[in-house]
């Protein structure tokens, strides 16, 4: 699909020849298609309140009849063809966020991926300085939206990005999440913002284990200099899920669905404006709920470091925590994090251990330094530490650990105890 030339009919003067007004709003003619805006929020949640608008394509055909927008842009799949339809977009786009957006609002729009590749050979017809010009936008307010599966490793794709944020526009990676993502692509990219698949806020919406996933991929993300913008939100539950994993941005039709105006700014949805204390008290009850569930095991085991403190066995010492219902083992470790003994079994295990994990069951000696239960309990002695729920070495299942330090004869020494973990942490 690379171009030799660019066809006249690509052109900014050729593509403004299809501009048209309806109903107070710009349309555009491209070939046998009318296209028109629509736009979707995007709010920022600290801010609560509208950041920016997607702008998403509305075609119709000679007859009136909805054409879908994948269709409209590629048109017969020729590079000229698409070129074409990807402009026309973008410009009755601007041109209608123009008349309506506030000056410190964001215009995000998708470029399709091989227009975008090729944003260096197609600009030298001075494109996008003519749109801006006509539309009155500056580079800093368009945010591009590039799909993260599209994104290839090549000299043209870099030269594209470093032609777009010459222009000042951001750059935002789309459907992160979605088939076969990779942080790489993140790394090379640097994009300003990347917007979280759909799929991953729906999953985490309905699996704890997921949420947990999700939460630590926005903190990677963050860390790699990106905001993150979760989409699709459609329901109170996947609006929880953006503010447990902390992120910045988000977009749905819970908030608001695409409409050919946009909100004004400032707009609060109630969804969003209740959004904070409805999560708050939701929060609270959990951590009632987690700690009245915890309360028994943080009990046994520090009743149980009382014993070891005064020199008696470990399996004497745990006994009353591994008849807890969730109880699985319990383990010694002395002041250098090095485990002493080996694991003592409750009788009757909270969940089976499968026996293909059985070369990590021997942990005599292992070394658990890192670990949040022994960093955390010699921080604080004497008081019970609890972890949050973590994949556990011993099977495919998470596990919840409930640590203390104590002083003894031989010296400082760590008592632990894992118990079988379901369901929510708060």
């Amino acid at each position: 699909m690379k171009p030799s030339f660019i066809d006249a009919s690509a052109s900014f003067e050729q593509i403004c020849v299809g501009l048209a007004r309806d109903a107070g709003h710009w349309t555009v003619k491209a070939g046998e298609l009318l296209m028109r805006s629509s736009f979707q929020p995007i709010y920022s949640l600290p801010h609560r309140r509208v950041v920016g608008h997607e702008a998403l394509l509305r075609a119709e055909d000679v007859a009136g009849r909805a054409v879908q927008p994948s269709l409209a842009l590629h048109g017969e799949g020729t590079f000229t063809d698409l070129l074409r339809a990807d402009r026309s977009a973008r410009l009755v786009h601007s041109l209608n966020f123009a008349e309506m957006a506030p000056p410190s609002h964001w215009l995000f729009f998708n470029m399709q991926p091989q227009v975008f590749v090729m944003l260096a050979q197609v600009a030298q017809d001075g494109f996008q300085h003519k749109l801006l010009q006509r539309s009155g936008l500056h580079g800093h307010q368009l945010v591009l939206e590039v799909l993260e599966e599209a994104v290839p490793d090549s000299a043209d794709f870099e030269g594209a990005v470093r032609l777009a944020r010459a222009s000042g526009c951001l750059i935002a990676l789309d459907d992160f999440g979605a088939g076969h993502s990779n942080f790489d692509r993140v790394w090379r990219l640097q994009p300003e913002i990347v917007k979280l698949d759909l799929s991953l806020v729906r999953r985490a919406a309905l699996h704890a284990q997921s949420l947990s996933v999700v939460t630590h991929m926005v903190s990677l993300l963050h860390q790699c200099g990106a905001l993150v913008l979760m989409e699709g939100i459609e329901t109170q539950e996947e609006a929880f899920v953006a503010l447990e994993a902390d992120a910045d941005l988000v977009q749905g039709d819970l908030f608001a669905r695409p409409a050919p105006d946009l909100v004004a700014a400032g707009d609060a949805p109630l969804a969003l404006s209740t959004l904070w204390g409805d999560y708050e008290r939701r929060r609270a009850a959990a951590q009632r709920s987690y700690d009245e569930r915890l309360k028994p095991y943080i009990a046994a085991i520090g009743a149980g470091s009382v014993l070891l403190a005064k020199g008696r066995a470990l399996t004497e010492a745990t006994r009353t925590f591994l008849q807890l219902p969730r109880a699985q083992l319990c383990y010694l470790l002395d002041g250098d994090a090095r485990q002493v003994g080996e694991n003592v079994w409750a009788p009757r295990p909270a969940r089976a251990e499968p026996p293909a994990f059985a070369p990590l069951r021997d942990a005599e000696g292992a070394q658990w330094a890192r670990r949040p239960y022994y960093r955390r309990a010699m921080a604080s002695v004497g008081e019970v530490q609890v972890t949050r729920p973590y994949r556990t070495l011993h099977g495919a299942h998470l596990c919840v650990t409930v640590s203390v330090a104590f002083r003894c004869a031989e010296g400082l020494r760590v008592i632990c105890g894992d118990l079988a973990w379901e369901g929510d942490s708060p």
